[in-house]
């Protein structure tokens, strides 16, 4: 069933989605798989995957020069979409973002994709590149998220981005987008970015995503602002429960998301890796907690690091509503 189908179907059933990282260049998939079934035991609506364009590295070469070159760490989002469908019977959604593609790699991509059977997509510009101080598109690209809607809805409606028909239509794909309940790091005000939200939604997006946060107030804020600016559909909040100390810091300056007081207060006292697992379970128990009694029902976790720890809370919360 497709996620939009999914997250507008009976309200009063609370589900959950997760988003996983294709494995490093050249380590396999042994790892990902396992984790997957793990978090496929808790009967997801369904899993996306993130894509990540190519980077610079800079090698050493035998006359003790640099060389730069553009590699892609973590390769095969498609891929790993297409098997995880495959093996797991679960409803994918891999990303399909402006960076680091041109128009025409994303035109071979949405055709792969078809062939696959494979119609959620979640469409993002990316990250700017690490050596970059301001997102530069790759030439022939798109620049901004709504250039990549534009071209995934003219596909839908049986034109390659040069204007040539297909001769073929497969079905349509559904959109779903990301959203900042902090505000995009480069938007200058929450307003702006809003606007950013509603033309998404005006160019055919379907759902929103949010980014990760610790802070319920932010979100409810944020989707109430949304509402008054005339953005009537779903908006799914995103977290990601603290696992490891060093993300006690990491985390917040990474994704641009503050950390309230009560939790700062708390991260203060963790010493270990351990302490801060089960504060995250903790937190993030009690943050779904709220959005329940809110009447959220779709909650969707950034698993990366933290399998075991998501696993764990949403075994907690299913015991809670059982009782």
């Amino acid at each position: 069933m497709a996620v939009a189908d999914l997250i507008n179907g009976d309200k009063q059933e609370r589900q959950f989605s997760f988003e996983v990282l294709p494995p490093l260049k050249g380590t396999g998939t042994d790892r990902l798989f396992a984790d997957i079934g793990k978090l496929c035991e808790l009967s997801p609506a369904f899993i996306n995957i993130t894509t990540h364009h190519s980077e610079y590295v800079y090698k050493e070469v035998a006359d003790g020069r640099y060389e730069r070159s553009r590699v892609r760490r973590r390769p095969g989002t498609i891929a790993v979409a297409a098997a995880i469908q495959q093996r797991f019977g679960v409803t994918v959604q891999p990303h399909i973002i402006c960076s680091g593609a041109t128009v025409e790699d994303i035109e071979y991509e949405l055709l792969d994709l078809q062939f696959l059977g494979i119609t959620d997509l979640l469409l993002l510009r990316g990250d700017k590149a690490k050596d970059d101080s301001v997102f530069r598109p790759t030439p022939g690209g798109h620049a901004h998220t709504t250039d990549l809607i534009r071209q995934v809805q003219r596909f839908n409606d049986g034109f390659f981005a040069d204007g040539s028909p297909i001769s073929w239509r497969g079905p349509r794909f559904d959109i779903g987008v990301a959203c900042y309940p902090e505000k995009h790091e480069e938007a200058p005000n929450m307003e702006r970015d809003l606007d950013y939200l509603k033309m998404k939604q005006d160019l055919g997006a379907q759902y929103a995503v949010t980014q990760l946060f610790y802070d319920n107030s932010k979100f409810f804020s944020f989707v109430e602002q949304a509402r008054r600016r005339g953005i009537t559909m779903p908006i799914i909040p995103g977290i990601k429960p603290l696992a490891k100390l060093s993300q006690l810091t990491v985390v917040p300056r990474t994704f641009h998301c503050d950390i309230p007081e009560a939790l700062a207060r708390q991260t203060d006292l963790c010493q270990s890796d351990d302490d801060a697992r089960r504060l995250g379970i903790e937190w993030t128990t009690n943050q779904c907690r709220e959005l329940y009694e809110h009447g959220i029902c779709d909650i969707h976790f950034y698993t990366m690091g933290a399998v075991d720890s998501v696993v764990e809370i949403v075994k907690r919360l299913r015991s809670e509503e059982s009782q």
